[in-house]
């Protein structure tokens, strides 16, 4: 990945609504270069798609959490059985499969606390595959959303 490329996923990571003729304004190239560099970090995977960022709370999901949960046997179906239905929940932000004391950690956004309790009693807790769980309350957070490659990439 050069310069160019870079800067193009840069560009499209701050304003993925970025017209093709305004990104090689931006990026001083001609706009069929800077067609053929998107599609070829599309083709490489570089660029994966595009989507809105959505506030949340705007959502009505005010309670958010970290949920670390230990699995009580570690198989690769139980690990893909855990990842595909919890994953799939609506609760469920984003689900990390993760090293350490925990298998999995979940970021869930839900209405309030009450609701999160209801979310951790009556589904988290009734999975066969949960041996434990420990949640962390998000006060607040920061996403960096313009990733650069880092030295040596």
């Amino acid at each position: 990945m050069d310069e160019l490329d870079a800067s193009i996923v840069r560009l499209l990571q701050s304003d993925a609504r970025l017209s093709n003729r305004e990104l090689a304004r931006r990026l001083g190239v001609a706009p069929s270069t800077a067609l053929e560099r998107v599609r070829s970090l599309t083709r490489r995977g570089v660029i994966r798609g595009y989507g809105a960022d959505v506030d949340l709370k705007a959502l009505g999901r005010n309670a958010e959490a970290l949920v670390s949960v230990q699995l009580g046997r570690h198989q690769r179906s139980i690990y893909e059985s855990f990842r595909e239905t919890v994953g799939a929940w609506p609760e469920v932000v984003t689900l990390f499969v993760v090293s350490g004391g925990s298998d999995v950690v979940l970021h869930v956004a839900v209405q309030d606390t009450e609701h999160l309790h209801a979310f951790l009693v009556d589904r988290l807790a009734t999975r066969p595959e949960v041996a434990r769980f420990q949640t962390s309350m998000v006060f607040d957070r920061l996403h960096n959303r313009v990733l650069e490659p880092l030295d040596g990439e």
